[in-house]
């Protein structure tokens, strides 16, 4: 009890003000996993777990006593959103790794065209849906943001379950928007560690899409969407 105790009113001074320590844990957990999602590792999963739920209790500001007192409904909302979604990324990751016998979880490769239309399309949809419903949770300013970081995050995290390289591109878009809201929100940790994972992002894209080369071989990406749609049908392709 001292321990969790310890943990929820530990705070790091920084000149004026002060981090929350679960803030600053729960990112350094995210930023772990994903390292390991970028070298396609089973275990980038349950650590990514672990931190949502450190940050969880980080955006419930006013319900956890946080330093920071805004609450961004979005923001915890989308670390729940995280969990569940985790554990199909996690549960998937096991059974690709154990079919293929590799020491990667899964071979990266390309939604087709009318998935990425889809991924744009809920994007944008999703934001438009939930705003309402942030702002009525009295959720921090302007709340489309906060909409679009939860939309974005969900279809990101569901891009790297399905092994999808696009997905990092999604993380950029949510980065974007996600920076200045964390910023005005007084949520620094977070802010800087988002604009981090702005530039990293862009280095996983890189990897995952020299990987999806490589898996190809010679004949080009579109082959080996194929094999891999053999073994994990996708529901978003028309037969």
């Amino acid at each position: 009890m001292d321990i969790l105790r310890w943990l929820f009113e530990a705070q790091i001074p920084v000149g004026g003000s002060v981090l929350i320590l679960r803030e600053v844990l729960g990112n350094i957990f995210g930023l772990a996993s994903a390292l390991g999602g970028m070298r396609r590792k089973v275990w980038a999963w349950p650590v990514g777990i672990a931190g949502n739920l450190l940050l969880l209790t980080v955006f419930l500001g006013n319900v956890f006593g946080s330093a920071t007192p805004a609450t961004l409904w979005g923001q915890a909302g989308r670390q729940v959103m995280f969990i569940i979604v985790a554990v199909y990324g996690w549960q998937r990751w096991q059974q690709s790794r154990r079919a293929s016998g590799s020491s990667t979880a899964i071979a990266p490769t390309w939604a087709s065209a009318r998935t990425r239309v889809a991924l744009v399309l809920a994007l944008v949809a999703g934001t438009a849906a939930l705003t309402p419903l942030f702002d009525s949770l009295g959720s921090y300013p302007p709340v489309w943001a906060d909409a679009w970081t939860f939309m974005g995050s969900l279809l990101a995290t569901y891009g790297m379950a399905r092994g999808w390289t696009e997905f990092w591109l999604i993380w950029v878009a949510v980065d974007v928007v996600g920076v200045p809201l964390l910023f005005s929100a007084g949520y620094f940790a977070s802010a800087f560690m988002y604009l981090f994972y702005g530039f990293f992002t862009l280095a996983g894209f890189i990897v995952w899409w020299r990987a999806s080369r490589v898996q190809a071989g010679p004949t080009a990406v579109g082959d080996a969407a194929v094999k891999v749609e053999t073994a994990f049908p996708d529901p978003a392709v028309s037969k």
